[in-house]
């Protein structure tokens, strides 16, 4: 059994982990996924306990978050969610706007390698889960264990959950196998926790990833990554573990924590050189025996600051954290200088390296203006590097909205932006993104799908956060010029937008769009009529669910 972060046992500081091997381990079928499930036949199973049917009646898709969540905490899963809520705090808003959280944790374990994704949900959430992982570029096949109303109520699921971990397990294949409750199955109660952690050598990871309980799609990243880290630190304190493929670094490296463009850890790298220190792995990492060499660092570097849980298992670890990254002129000064303070570097080796780069910089952020008025938001977690990027290249950003929570990591990027008159909302809601929009008339907005759709039509040019601002290099020099020509391009549509505008004035809008003989005429008493009716129905469900 694993023991729990805290224990005694496991909470050695700043203890140096050990490899078994040279860590030049050839690739054979890493990145060969199988494509379907039958694979472990014949393997020898373990007794395990006998479970029982869940405190409460299962509860359907249809249910509400609040019905969802009181279900899940007398169904056996109220010290997670406590958990959780602590990790991922909603305040000061509720909830916002965005795709399923478990989308997150999703692609992180199919981008990791050697790694089997089994999903235990309704099956409308499998199938979409499933459709936006491959359309975002997944080539791994995600195991689904099928349940109705009497598996789910009976205990039956976890069984045939138990049945499929059993089967998939195969040593030759994988190195673990990560299964996912959706809302359903937590709000059931179903105990991934009472699977075994390890079968044949392939480590068994069960975690819990409920609307109702991880607000982002970015936070449930954390989930996953957070249980990966704290099982590869648990063996880590046990004895020797593989080796990083290209073997240790000969320089104390810095990890790097979130998922950022390709090129910036090599970026970061030749930011950290001077220093004497080396770019680390990034976690979420690509490989299982990636996890101990990101244990194993001198520094953490908290890029994007909502990995909460990450961060407790390397704090454990006794590793020490620095927020922040290095974007634009100021960024890469402090973060040079609070990461070498934090790895022992002489104050004269840290002058230095900012003397040789941060020239760079400026001329870069000199060579490539940003002359406009923007708003900003997102949902991926490095808003407020982006918007010091934007401030540093001479734009007016008068906004920036994120998705994530106010963390301890954000803190020197969200008071140096209001420093400078932006406004930063933590759990940015839709309503405040078009409020900010619709006070500050930007002469370009940065969102999400929404706010880019709602500013075109106002004739606004806008712009998609994840795809065209944060899907490039940020970090360092060459991250210093890379915003300004989508941006800038951007900035000049704003001739097309008025032409259009000015052509198909007078066609309507929304339910009016259109050529019409006689124009269609809103009767909100409709509306009224059957919201009362709603209303009335509801009542009479609650009263039902109460006898």
């Amino acid at each position: 059994m694993i023991p729990k972060p805290g224990d005694e046992m496991i909470t050695t500081p700043n203890r140096e982990i050990a490899y078994d091997g040279a860590g030049d381990a050839p690739m054979s079928n890493d990145d060969q996924q199988p494509t379907g499930t039958d694979v472990g036949a014949g393997m020898t199973r373990a007794a395990l306990p006998v479970i029982t049917a869940p405190a409460t009646d299962g509860v359907g898709c249809h249910s509400g978050a609040e019905q969802m969540k009181a279900a899940a905490m007398a169904s056996g899963k109220s010290e997670i969610l406590q958990q959780y809520a602590a990790d991922y705090p909603k305040g000061p808003h509720d909830q916002p706007q965005s795709m399923c959280p478990a989308f997150g944790s999703l692609r992180v374990g199919l981008r990791m390698r050697r790694t089997a994704t089994i999903l235990s949900g309704s099956a409308c959430c499998v199938y979409g889960l499933t459709f936006t992982s491959h359309f975002y570029g997944a080539r791994r096949t995600v195991g689904y264990v099928p349940f109705n109303s009497e598996t789910l109520v009976t205990g039956q699921l976890f069984e045939d959950i138990r049945d499929a971990v059993f089967k998939m397990a195969d040593p030759a294949l994988y190195d673990a196998i990560v299964i996912t409750n959706l809302c359903v199955p937590t709000a059931s109660g179903v105990p991934l926790q009472l699977l075994p952690k390890e079968i044949n050598g392939v480590r068994i990871i069960g975690i819990d990833v409920p609307g109702f309980g991880v607000p982002t799609h970015a936070e449930a990243k954390d989930v996953l990554s957070g249980a990966m880290l704290r099982y590869a630190r648990t063996e880590a304190e046990q004895g020797p573990v593989a080796a990083p493929r290209g073997g240790k670094s000969d320089k104390p490296t810095v990890t790097l924590v979130g998922e950022m463009f390709p090129a910036d850890p090599v970026g970061i790298g030749m930011l950290l050189a001077p220093l004497g220190l080396a770019a680390g792995p990034v976690v979420p990492t690509r490989e299982w025996r990636e996890l101990y060499a990101a244990l194993d660092c001198a520094v953490v570097a908290a890029i994007h600051p909502f990995y909460t849980a990450a961060f407790r298992e390397f704090e454990y670890a006794g590793r020490t954290i620095v927020g922040s990254a290095p974007v634009g002129h100021d960024g890469t000064a402090d973060w040079l200088r609070n990461i070498g303070e934090a790895a022992g570097v002489s104050a004269d080796t840290i002058a230095a390296a900012q003397n040789g780069v941060l020239p760079a910089i400026k001329t870069a952020l000199a060579g490539k203006p940003i002359k406009g008025r923007i708003t900003m938001s997102g949902y991926e977690g490095s808003e407020l590097l982006v918007a010091r990027l934007l401030v540093e290249s001479g734009a007016d950003l008068r906004y920036v909205g994120t998705a994530c929570p106010r963390t301890q990591w954000s803190a020197a990027d969200r008071e140096w932006l209001e420093a400078r008159g932006v406004h930063v909302q933590y759990r940015a809601s839709l309503e405040q993104d078009l409020h900010a929009m619709a006070e500050f008339q930007p002469d370009l907005a940065i969102g999400t799908t929404p706010v880019v759709q709602k500013a075109k039509e106002l004739g606004i040019p806008s712009l998609y956060f994840t795809n065209l601002i944060s899907a490039r290099p940020l970090m360092g020099p060459m991250g210093a010029g890379s915003l300004a020509t989508v941006i800038n391009a951007a900035l000049g549509n704003k001739h097309r937008f008025d032409e259009m505008k000015a052509f198909f004035d007078g066609v309507g809008e929304g339910a009016n769009a259109g050529v019409w003989e006689e124009v269609p005429v809103d009767r909100p008493e409709f509306r009224e009529h059957y919201k009362r009716h709603l209303t009335k129905l509801a009542r009479q469900r609650k009263a039902e669910e109460m006898v």
